[in-house]
C-alpha cells in the first residue's frame, strides 16, 4: 500500500521506516531539508536501537524516500500525521501549531477516498475539530494513537501490543478501520487488539496511558521520601508490593524520576484540557504527581551535596548519564542532565559522560564538561552519580574498578541501579533513592 508521514521527527520517522520494513511504499514528508536529507541517505538523526537497519534497507530497496514536497504525498491511500504537539511556552497546554499546519498543508493533495491517520498525542477533542476539513477534501480522519516507547520504538511499531482507531460513526468510519487494519496487518495476524473507538476515547487513550505510568512512577517515590525518614528500603518495598499482580512491579522504581518529550509535557496538557472542560479537579493528583517528580532531582543533589560534607564548590563530580534514559540519545527534560545544571551551579566541577547523549547535551548546555569515555570520565572525581541507567554503569561498572580511578569514594546512585552491599564492600559511601 502507499502511504506518506507527514513528519519525520523521533515518530514520523520510526513509523516511516517501519511500514516499509513489513512491505509498504511509504514517502516521508518534512520541512526540515537537513532532516530529510539525513534520511535519504539512510541516516537516522537520533539514536534508536534498530532504526538505522530498517532506514537504511527501505531507502536501498525503493520503498521509502523522503522530501520536502508535500505534494508528494498524492496518490497514498493513508497519510499519517505524526508531528510535534510541544507544551506551549506561555502555560501548560499543548501547543497545536505543527498539527495545525499538517493538515492544512495536506489538505489540498488528498483524494476522494484517502485516509487521514493522525498520530501526534493531541488534547481530547481535537480530532473532532480536525475532521469536517478533512471531510470537505473527501477524505475519512481517523485518530491512530502511537504507543511508543523510545529505546524500544522500532519493535513497538512493528509489532505493537495494540492498536487503537478512533472513527467517526458510519460506513466512512468503518471503512477507515478497515484500511488500517490492512497496514497493519502483520501484527493484526498475530492477535495484536484492534480496537474501534470513537475519536475521543482514542484521544483519550494516550494520554490517560501516560498520566497512569506517571502516577506509578510517581507513587513509588513518594514512598521513597517515606522510607528516607523512617529507614525503610523502597526497593524491597517495591518488590514485595509488585507481587500482588493487580500492582505489578513495573514502573515501580523509585529514583530521580521521569523526563523526556512525553510523559512531563503530556501530564501537563492533560491537565491543563480537564480544565478547559471544566474538570480540573479530576485529575488536580497530576499536578502532585509532576510535583513529586521534580522534588526527586533535588533530593539527588541533596545526597551529593551531604555526601561531600555539605559542599560541592570545587569538587570534581562525575555525572554517569546524560538521556533521559537508556538505549536513547534524547535529552528533553532530561532528569539526569537537570541534576548536573543543579551541580555546576553549586560550584562543583562536573563531567558528563553517556553512551549516546553527549553531543545533543552539549548543544543543550554547553556550560557543562563532557567526556565520551567512561573512565576518563571518572579518573580524580570526588564523587560519582549515577543518573542514567545504561548498563555499561549498572552491569558492566565494578566498584573495585572504580576505586583505581576516583579521588574519591562517594557514590550517589539516582536510579537504585547499583548493588549497595557490593559498593559498601569495597569501602564506597554509597546513597540510594529511598534506601537506607
Amino acid at each position: 500500500m502507499q502511504l506518506s508521514v507527514i513528519g519525520c521527527g523521533y515518530l514520523g520517522a520510526v513509523h516511516a521506516a517501519a511500514m516499509a520494513s513489513i512491505g509498504h511504499d511509504v514517502v516521508g514528508i518534512d520541512i526540515d531539508q537537513r532532516k530529510i536529507d539525513a534520511l535519504s541517505r539512510g541516516e537516522a538523526p537520533f539514536f534508536e536501537p534498530g532504526l538505522h537497519e530498517i532506514l537504511s534497507e527501505g531507502v536501498a530497496a525503493g520503498r521509502l524516500r523522503f522530501t520536502t514536497d508535500i505534494a508528494a504525498a498524492e496518490g497514498a491511500a493513508v497519510h499519517f500525521i505524526g508531528v510535534g504537539t510541544p507544551q506551549q511556552q506561555s502555560g501548560h497546554a499543548a501547543d497545536l501549531t505543527y498539527v495545525n499546519e499538517a493538515f492544512d498543508a495536506l489538505i489540498p493533495h488528498l483524494r476522494a477516498g484517502d485516509i487521514v491517520a493522525g498520530k501526534s498525542t493531541v488534547p481530547v477533542g481535537t480530532a473532532a475539530t480536525l475532521a469536517p476539513k478533512v471531510d470537505a477534501a473527501g477524505a475519512t480522519l481517523v485518530w491512530n494513537p502511537e504507543f511508543l516507547r523510545e529505546g524500544w520504538a522500532v519493535q513497538d511499531t512493528i509489532d505493537p501490543d495494540r492498536l487503537v482507531a478512533g472513527v467517526h460513526e458510519g460506513p466512512g468510519g468503518e471503512r477507515a478501520a478497515e484500511i488500517l487494519r490492512e497496514v497493519y496487518a502483520p501484527a493484526v495476524a498475530k492477535g495484536t487488539p484492534f480496537i474501534i473507538t470513537d475519536y475521543a476515547t482514542a484521544e483519550l487513550v494516550k494520554v490517560s496511558a501516560n498520566a497512569f505510568l506517571a502516577t506509578k512512577i510517581s507513587f513509588i517515590n513518594a514512598m521513597a521520601e517515606i522510607a528516607e525518614v523512617t529507614g525503610a528500603d523502597v526497593t524491597l518495598l517495591a518488590d514485595a508490593i509488585g507481587h500482588d499482580v493487580r500492582i505489578g512491579r513495573r514502573f515501580l522504581g523509585a529514583g530521580i524520576g521521569f523526563g523526556g518529550g512525553c510523559l512531563p509535557k503530556d501530564i501537563r496538557a492533560f491537565a491543563a484540557r480537564a480544565e478547559e472542560l471544566g474538570r480540573g479537579e479530576s485529575v488536580n493528583f497530576l499536578r502532585e504527581v509532576d510535583a513529586i517528580n521534580m522534588r526527586r532531582r533535588d533530593r539527588a543533589v541533596e545526597l551529593v551535596v551531604d555526601g561531600l560534607g555539605g559542599s560541592v564548590f570545587g569538587k570534581k563530580i562525575a555525572v554517569l548519564g546524560a538521556a533521559f534514559k537508556p538505549h536513547s540519545d534524547d535529552v528533553r527534560d532530561s532528569p539526569a542532565l537537570d541534576v548536573a545544571v543543579r551541580l555546576n551551579g553549586l560550584g562543583a566541577e562536573i563531567v558528563v559522560t553517556d553512551p549516546q547523549a553527549i553531543d545533543n547535551a552539549r548543544r543543550l548546555h554547553p556550560q557543562l564538561a563532557y567526556e565520551v569515555d567512561r573512565d576518563t570520565a571518572l579518573r580524580d572525581a570526588d564523587a560519582v552519580v549515577l543518573v542514567t541507567e545504561w548498563d555499561e554503569y549498572r552491569r558492566e561498572m565494578s566498584p573495585e574498578h572504580v576505586s583505581t580511578l576516583t579521588h574519591g569514594r562517594v557514590v550517589v546512585d539516582g536510579r537504585n541501579g547499583l548493588d549497595a552491599a557490593a559498593w559498601r564492600a569495597a569501602g564506597w559511601n554509597y546513597y540510594g533513592m529511598g534506601r537506607p
